[in-house]
């Protein structure tokens, strides 16, 4: 089985079978369609990457840009993010195709550590699949088996419109809890929320999430940060 698995990494990521950029994988996931033939179902793998790959950024860039047009951190920084050991880069792949893209890093001290879900993204075709929900899954059971993490936050754009709205059912079809606090940047025009997605039963959503900004700001922080 390590073999096989050996196998498939590289056939995926063309990559030597011993790089330090694939930390883990998990395979086996299916997700359906729907815009696919009936009944065709999506095979999937997870990995998570912690050193900076120059060819598999290639593949999954595409997908970042298209869902983050404008205002999302740059390739430098993000490279830099994981140089640091400060973020980390997660895909969904299938056939050999990246089809999703993460971008995640951790806040908090080791007994409270919680992760940000700093950009999630999945190709524009297959938006509505099933493919954001099962990346959070993966995400969710990385997070808990390599840093025992209590929670997952991520901050959405504040808005009435029906595209805000979606995007924020979105997260609370999958757990996250939305705070009633909203923070407004200094060099970003638009206002965001805190949602969280806690993960045991001695971590609590604050009332009006401010708190949680704490988590966020300092990730900011971190990966803004020259060396």
């Amino acid at each position: 089985m390590d073999n096989l698995k050996k196998i498939v990494i590289n056939r995926l990521h063309g990559i030597n079978k011993n790089s330090s950029s694939i930390n883990s994988v998990s395979r086996g996931g299916i997700c359906y369609d729907k815009n696919l033939e009936a009944n065709e179902m999506l095979e999937l793998e997870f990995t998570t990457i912690e050193a900076w790959d120059e060819a598999l950024w290639a593949r999954m860039e595409r997908i970042y840009h298209e869902a983050f047009p404008t205002g999302a951190k740059t390739k430098a920084i993000l490279r830099s993010m994981l140089d640091r050991g400060i973020g980390y880069l997660h895909t969904g792949v299938h056939h050999g195709e990246v089809v999703a893209m993460a971008v995640t890093g951790l806040a908090g001290k080791a007994a409270n550590r919680i992760l940000i879900i700093d950009y999630l993204a999945v190709k524009q075709k297959l938006r509505g699949s099933g493919i954001g929900t099962w990346m959070l899954e993966q995400l969710r059971a990385w997070g808990l088996k390599e840093h025992g993490i209590k929670g997952m936050i991520i901050e959405a754009e504040s808005g009435t419109t029906e595209a805000h709205q979606e995007r924020i059912q979105f997260w609370q079809r999958n757990g996250f809890v939305l705070t009633s606090y909203v923070h407004q940047y200094r060099m970003v025009p638009e206002p965001y929320q805190a949602m969280m997605l806690p993960l045991d039963g001695n971590t609590d959503v604050p009332d009006d999430g401010e708190a949680l900004f704490g988590y966020i700001n300092a990730f900011h922080k971190a990966a803004y940060k020259r060396r």
